[in-house]
């Protein structure tokens, strides 16, 4: 990859982002500031392992040469010295990548324009604004019948091009609402981004101290701290490292962890995960000359030509994009998930309410192009029969011009049917709802990373929560301990202790800690001391602190560097342990881990008199009986500490870890509380409430996670239920072969409560076997909580994931679609009322929209059968759209949700949109505003004692009888829109209606633009005055909406058998593959642009990397430890048969989707 030559392409795009790569001037001043260019340094990060040590040997001697040379130091780091830094960033560039630049204000109107109705309606107002300026010659040309005879005087005839522009002004107001709407998602979006790009912060060692800085203002040079989780944000080279694995999937493909060591391969690339270990790295490469930045520049530059070929590949794109599904789904998509960052793209899967949305509006806006066409039709024939057969008129050429009006007139009609028909404030309703839900969960403490999640919550049917921080505090303290044979219930006294074991405790403790956690004194007096770093390893520095002792010393005195060796902790280990060298040139192993694991691992335990005496299998099973059994019955975690002597010659072999970490002596075992937190027991309560079922799936002790469950109220004494090991939930699973079977899970799952010491795979076996289980007629809609790097699987897997955002990885938190800014349990209930409101608000807008739809068309309809003219105008029937769509989704999305929402069981995935209830309401208050308007239609000048309007000539002045009935239609749908705040058929539907500012102002203002709209809208409204008593009656007729409504909540729904439910979720088993292939096209622009940069890239990744890479990767697809992306395999069959075209993409999509299963979950990247 020729990165000096992209550099070139790229110069023009991003040029504020790195200097010019010109001629040897600009690199010959770099090197005068520091004693490295920017393009050596690309050129070594290029490389890998050997090849790279042997580059820095040759060129700086060792890494400490090029920290020298770079104006850094191993231990210090850089100095706070601001011009310094600004200096690198001038040099070297910053640690930031350009997001895609916004849609202007002005692309999206055009997009908007786009609209096909829109398009219509503008051809037909130019078309009549054309001919109303065109006179016919011999004016008086009695020979066309009474066609012309409408045209009564000049004063009239003049107003004719008033119609025309009135509905292109219209159309222009639609137009700029629905891109100011689209404009300001787009802005909302972009501040959640880099509110979520502003939290992910870093720690380097800036004058020696270590600090968390903001991910964008790392520089070349800082000396950066990576610890598991981590997720690189810029190029480095490693400095020390301890047992350090990197997962570079996401660059290279290759799913097996990479082991990184100072001496043998210290490349660290930006993007990549820290699966295991921790280190220093010396930061090489930040923003676009990182390895990642790198692969966006090339993106960048293929996006302008992709455009051009664009428009021929029209029709290929489905196959492109089809090929490329199944490389997005293996690689996790590096390029994938920082672009969807960039421009949130949401999640492939179209969610529940995505789906039945699109199935409805399509269904309407078939039955509303019947409809219009029929319209169109009849008024025609009705007109052409009319005039030349009934009054045997023959075509004049001078009378053209009045024909063509006529027919124009009817065109527009029909498109104006097809307008209301159309229920385009769908889209609106759903986007409003959901921003409006987004921003206000901010508040809540949730933050939404994809917004169908925020949807997909309310429909959430059970909740695998973690224990610790979620479900507890997540601040740990040592309340017990067992040591010198004694058990202690509280923190004992020094002086309790053998002075020898105290030395022994405070060496364990403060060396076999991470030495990134610490306790740091309060910021407020009295406040509690804060703890930094691994919450159980600050419990036991706490517990030091408790003995009057201090870890520091300990720490100065063996500083990092002077480990030996260290296995740092992982799931699989459950324990950590850390060798150093004593003066005399042995070596001791200091461990620390979960109490079963360890203990087993113990052949003997410091006496009462601090020596060790033996300790037998027998001794253990009495202390699990009497000390660890008790603690964790009182919810508290055990850990075991202990340590070894090891003998200096012959030295170890370290890599045998299994041989040293064994032949223990047990120090001490201490209980750690970890306290539930008081909010939480109330909260799944609610959960409960509202039928979703909530399972603790932790990593800790049954005995600790059952007192925790119960004391949640997770497991409620008398209840049915199970609480497992993960040893017996495999053993339970799985059949002889050792394969997962559904059936066997589908016997635990409906009862699982509690699992306890469960590894990531348990948790993500769980999700996957409760989402795929048949067993309920409903699917269930799974919500996952997890913090650690090793949830990233479970996340991915589940419906709605979500991360903690205070103890939670980089990794969980790529993985997840919410993120828990409080990392507390009670605001995932706040996040089910939101998802459970955002449902609701989209079908209270449903049902006042089809109300209003249903009566409209089929007062247009037959008013221009039977009348010739619709008694509703072009311009009115658009001003009622931006009434029903606009102002009507913003006043019923923006509805807030009450703590009624949660009394009830989720819908379902399968339920209608439009409940019984919804269709008696929508067809209830159909019926009533038809009777009224044909009513007025037919016998309105009679009542009100006014000229008929009917059968009125071509510009005649509006009438006062088609007023009265415009005007009634808008107040029953203004009224008709307090109705719609109810739609599971309660009485009182004022409840509420102060707490929401914008329904009451959108009603108000609503109500104020009609009556401007009536007495002064004139001509182009068709309107003509009304007088003080012609406005009561149409507010009486209106306001008896809301009597009726009233009437129809009494009528019972299970009576009436004949109404149907519509809007069902698309069944699985109906979408044919065209239907699947169609759906990938429908795919939005910004995706497929996306996409299109992404197929380039990876396919000429995966054609370079050779094809014996393929054949490992299909050595290695037995093993299953994790996440395949959510498509299930329908698709990944899909693609194969459409790969089948180019023997090529068929090879890579195959390995690449077999190595998908091997990449344990840390597939994202932010």
């Amino acid at each position: 990859m020729s990165t000096t030559a992209t550099m070139g392409e790229m110069a023009n795009s991003v040029v504020d982002f790195y200097p010019k790569q010109g001629g040897g001037g600009a690199d010959a001043n770099h090197a005068g500031d520091f004693g490295v260019t920017l393009d050596e340094l690309q050129s070594l990060m290029e490389l890998r392992g050997p090849e790279a040590l042997q580059k820095i040997q040759e060129s700086y001697g060792d890494v400490e040469g090029l920290c020298q040379r770079l104006k850094s130091s191993t231990s210090d780091g850089l100095s706070d010295n601001l011009i310094d830094l600004e200096k690198r960033r001038q040099t070297f560039g910053q640690n930031f990548i350009p997001p895609k630049k916004p849609k202007t204000f002005l692309q999206l109107v055009w997009e908007a324009l786009q609209d096909v109705t829109l398009i219509i309606l503008e051809i037909a107002a130019i078309i009549s604004l054309g001919l109303s300026f065109y006179q016919p010659p011999g004016h008086e040309s009695e020979g066309c019948g009474k066609v012309s005879g409408g045209v009564e005087d000049d004063g009239e005839a003049e107003a004719g091009w008033i119609e025309g522009a009135a509905i292109l002004l219209s159309v222009i107001c639609v137009v700029l609402v629905t891109a100011f709407n689209d404009w300001s998602k787009e802005k909302q979006f972009r501040g959640l981004q880099s509110r979520i790009e502003q939290e992910q912060r870093f720690a380097v060692v800036r004058n020696g101290n270590v600090i968390q800085i903001p991910v964008a203002e790392m520089v070349v040079g800082d000396m950066a701290q990576v610890k598991y989780g981590d997720l690189l944000p810029a190029d480095g080279i490693l400095i020390q490292g301890n047992d350090l694995k990197i997962d570079e999937s996401s660059l290279t493909g290759e799913s097996d962890h990479v082991r990184k060591s100072a001496d043998k391969d210290p490349m660290l690339l930006s993007g990549t995960h820290v699966m295991e270990g921790s280190g220093r790295m010396l930061v090489t490469a930040v923003g676009v000359n990182s390895q990642t930045g790198i692969i966006f520049t090339l993106l960048g530059a293929g996006e302008g030509e992709e455009e051009k070929k664009e428009k021929k590949a029209k029709k290929q794109d489905g196959a492109v994009a089809m090929e490329m599904q199944p490389l997005k789904s293996a690689e996790g998509g590096e390029v994938e998930e920082r672009e969807k960052k960039k421009s949130n793209v949401p999640k492939k899967e179209k969610s529940v309410l995505q789906g039945k949305l699109t199935k409805l509006a399509v269904q309407i806006g078939k039955a509303g192009l019947v409809m219009s066409a029929i319209t169109v039709i009849i008024l025609v024939l009705y007109f052409v029969i009319e005039t030349f057969v009934v009054e045997g008129q023959t075509w004049l050429p001078e009378c053209t011009p009045i024909y063509v009006q006529y027919f124009v007139k009817f065109f527009i009609i029909g498109v104006t049917v097809l307008v209301v028909a159309v229920p385009e404030g769908l889209p609106l309703a759903v986007t409003i709802s959901l921003a409006y839900s987004v921003k206000k969960m901010m508040k809540d403490n949730n933050l939404v990373r994809h917004l169908d999640a925020c949807e997909t919550m309310g429909n959430a049917t059970a909740i695998c929560s973690d224990k610790t921080g979620t479900l507890t505090t997540n601040r740990m303290t040592v309340v017990q301990a067992f040591l010198n044979d004694q058990h202690f219930r509280e923190i004992p006294d020094p002086s309790q202790i053998n002075p020898n074991t105290l030395e022994m405790i405070v060496n364990a403790i403060s060396i076999n800690c991470a030495y990134t956690s610490k306790i740091i004194p309060p910021d407020v007096e009295g406040g509690l001391p804060k703890q930094v770093g691994n919450k159980t390893e600050c419990g036991l520095l706490g517990f030091l602190l408790g003995l009057k002792r201090d870890y520091v010393p300990v720490r100065e005195q063996i500083p990092e560097e002077k480990l030996y060796k260290v296995y740092t902790f992982n799931s699989v280990r459950k324990s950590m342990s850390t060798v150093v060298q004593m003066p005399d040139g042995s070596f001791r192993l200091y461990s620390k881990g979960a109490s079963e694991i360890l203990l087993k691992k113990c052949s003997g335990i410091l006496g009462a008199n601090g020596e060790p005496r033996s300790f037998r299998p027998r001794d253990r099973d009495e202390m699990v009986k009497k000390v660890i059994e008790p603690m964790a019955c009182e919810g508290l975690r055990t850990i075991c500490i202990g340590y070894r002597d090891l003998p200096c010659d012959p030295e170890p072999d370290w890599d045998n870890e299994a041989e040293i970490v064994t032949d223990l002596t047990c120090i001490a075992v201490v209980g750690i509380e970890d306290p539930v937190r008081p909010e939480v027991p109330d909260a799944i309560r609610k959960c409960q409430r509202a039928g979703i079922t909530v399972r603790m799936v932790t990593g800790d002790n049954i005995n600790t996670a059952r007192a925790i469950a119960a004391k949640c109220g997770i497991i409620q004494p008398g209840d049915d239920f199970l609480c497992l090991e993960g040893k017996d939930f495999n053993r339970r699973i799985r059949n002889e072969k050792g394969e997962v079977e559904q059936e066997r899970i589908d016997k635990i799952w409906p009862k699982l409560r509690v699992l306890a010491r469960s590894s990531p795979t348990d948790k993500h076996t769980l999700v996957k076997g409760i989402i795929d289980s048949t067993v309920l007629e409903q699917r269930q809609v799974v919500a996952v909580t997890g913090d650690g790097t090793n949830d990233g699987p479970a996340l991915k897997k589940a419906d709605v994931g979500f991360a903690m955002g205070i103890a939670g990885t980089d990794v969980a938190k790529e993985a997840s679609d919410i993120i828990l800014t409080d990392d507390n349990f009670s605001s995932i209930v706040k996040a089910v009322m939101w998802g459970r409101n955002v449902y609701d608000s989209i079908s209270k807008f449903l049902q006042f929209q089809l109300t209003v739809n249903v009566v409209a068309v089929i007062v247009a309809f037959t008013g221009a059968c039977i009348t010739q003219d619709s008694p509703l105008k072009a311009v009115q029937m658009l001003w009622v759209n931006l009434i029903m769509d606009t102002f009507a989704s913003l006043a019923l999305a923006t509805e807030p949700p009450t703590e009624a929402l949660l009394l009830r069981k989720p819908y379902g995935r399968n339920n209608p949109l439009i409940s019984l209830t919804m269709m008696k309401n929508i067809l209830g208050h159909g019926v009533y505003q038809l009777i009224i308007i044909f009513t007025l239609l037919f016998v309105g000048e009679k009542i009100f004692n006014i000229d008929s309007g009917r059968n009125a000539p071509l510009h005649s002045p509006p009438s006062e009888h088609y007023t009265i009935i415009f005007n009634t239609f808008v107040l029953m749908q203004l009224f008709n829109e307090i109705n719609a705040r109810k739609i599971h058929g309660e009485r009182n539907v004022f409840d509420g209606i102060f707490g929401n500012p914008i329904f009451c102002s959108i009603v108000l203002g609503t109500f104020v633009m009609q009556i401007v709209i009536v007495q002064f809208g004139g001509k182009p409204f068709s309107c003509a005055p009304l007088n003080m008593e012609q406005w009561l009656w149409c507010l009486f007729v209106g306001v008896g909406e809301l009597l009726w409504g009233q009437v129809i909540a009494t009528v019972p729904t299970s009576h009436l058998k004949c109404l149907k439910e519509a809007g069902h979720g698309p069944g699985t088993d109906e979408m044919t593959e065209d239907e699947m292939a169609e759906d990938e096209e429908e795919i939005d622009h910004a995706e497929r642009e996306l996409r299109r940069g992404q197929i380039l890239w990876f396919r000429g990744l995966n054609r370079i990397q050779t094809q014996m890479e393929v054949v490992s990767t299909f050595k290695r697809s037995g093993s299953f430890q994790g996440a395949v992306r959510r498509r299930s395999s329908v698709l990944s069959q899909l693609h194969d048969v459409t790969n089948i075209s180019t023997p090529t993409h068929v090879v890579l999509s195959t390995a690449n989707a077999s190595a998908a299963p091997g990449n344990a979950g840390g597939e994202s990247v932010p």
